[in-house]
């Protein structure tokens, strides 16, 4: 692996493996990628498009981000300052994140990119926002912020002034501030009155951190216990009240109903805090006595099974109350699934009606349950086979992660720039 950064030997263990410096290396930028040990197919795309730019990078991360690129790409060394993320006692809980923080703030003291970026915070959101920011520009570092979020308080209903203070804070101290949407971009300008020339919109890569094998649908859906003549829509991911599954599951019980050939399957597992929510919905699900065709897969899923659910299904219904940007669609649409979506975010923006799937308003399980109607009854569906080569290709067209390294790299070199003038 060739690298690009060194640190004491005193840093730990892990630290310590970025001495293996090639001094043949040349480099035009420095940058620490600051992951929060999460959201690997985010940082596993942008940082491998970013090294193969000549932007030389520390990713800071855990187990839930390491891969085998992490140590193989050249100019990307992966510093493992979090660990494990795994169960544990409440005791451990705290000594691992004491852990990682009393290392990450070692690590920036003495870390030579003179840019942070910072994919998400830490497990402490107000502190990370507040103290640890001024603590890197007290160690003299150009901070671009990544907000995936302009305020998931409002979109999870616990908003406060806490928060709304602690984000601000945050957003002004950022040198550059990356969004996903202009609809983000004017929130931000808005709500938090960033100066517009700190903000760039860059597209949201789509996910090239799943394995796809040359496992068929037939085969898929045979795995799963799916006929070929049965309808299967997927809901897949983090499970929790913005998601709007209650919905989904109401208008799959009135489709039920009316024809046998329908088949729900969630995959994932609920957010911290959502587990009464989750029990409710399943409760509905009884109650509905449809259980037989609901497969219900709450889980974590692990990286190499994901494709067995998007290969195995029909369509991704993403039934949000509100979003901002989705992950879910653009992993959906690297497998070529179309998507049934509500109106909200910029999902009208990512849906092209009647290629890629179709829009319904949010909160309204009628128009979801019609919008599947439609979708089953349209050339999307009955062409499927041929459709997700195209679906796949308009994504890798509008979504490219060479597009996002590139716009990425074009920003810290502007900030580079801006400190030595």
């Amino acid at each position: 692996m060739a690298t690009c950064f060194s640190s004491p030997k005193t840093l730990t263990k892990d630290v310590a493996t970025s001495e293996k410096v090639s001094p043949a290396v040349s480099v035009e930028i420095e940058v620490a990628l600051l992951t929060g040990g999460f959201d690997k197919p985010y940082a596993f795309g942008l940082s491998t498009s970013l090294a193969s730019k000549r932007v030389c990078l520390d990713v800071i991360g855990s187990d839930d981000v390491d891969s085998p690129e992490m140590h193989t790409t050249p100019k990307l060394n992966f510093l493992n300052l979090r660990g494990s993320k795994q169960e544990a006692s409440l005791g451990r809980k705290i000594s691992r994140v004491l852990i990682y923080y009393a290392r990450l703030v070692r690590y920036a003291a003495i870390a030579k990119p003179k840019i942070f970026h910072v994919l998400w915070n830490n497990k402490f959101q107000f502190f990370d926002r507040t103290l640890l920011m001024l603590y890197y520009k007290m160690c003299g570092k150009k901070i671009a912020f990544t907000a995936h979020n302009v305020n998931a308080g409002r979109r999870d209903s616990n908003d406060s002034l806490l928060n709304r203070f602690t984000l601000k804070v945050q957003y002004l101290l950022a040198d550059h501030i990356f969004v996903h949407t202009e609809k983000m971009k004017s929130e931000l300008l808005r709500n938090f009155r960033v100066p517009e020339r700190a903000v760039s919109v860059i597209p949201f890569g789509i996910n090239n951190s799943v394995p796809h094998t040359d496992l068929t649908s037939a085969q898929a859906k045979q795995r799963l216990g799916i006929r070929k003549d049965e309808r299967a829509i997927l809901f897949f991911g983090a499970i929790a009240p913005y998601k709007g599954l209650e919905y989904l599951v109401d208008a799959f019980l009135r489709l039920a109903v009316s024809n046998a050939k329908y088949r729900l399957i969630i995959a994932g597992k609920p957010k911290e805090g959502s587990e009464k929510y989750l029990d409710e919905i399943q409760r509905t699900i009884d109650r509905g006595a449809v259980g037989g065709r609901v497969i219900q897969r709450i889980q974590c899923i692990p990286d190499e099974e994901i494709e067995l659910y998007f290969k195995a299904t029909d369509v991704l219904a993403l039934p949000y109350t509100h979003v901002f940007q989705s992950g879910v669609l653009f992993l959906a649409y690297s497998f070529g699934l179309p998507v049934v979506g509500t109106d909200v975010g910029s999902v009208r923006e990512e849906i092209v009606e009647g290629r890629t799937g179709f829009l319904c308003r949010p909160c309204d399980p009628l128009d979801l349950a019609r919008a599947v109607e439609k979708y089953f009854e349209s050339g999307v569906f009955k062409t499927l086979d041929s459709r997700r080569h195209e679906i796949r290709d308009y994504a890798n067209a509008r979504h490219s992660w060479d597009t996002v390294g590139e716009m990425t790299r074009n920003v810290y070199a502007g900030l580079l720039e801006g400190d030595q003038s």
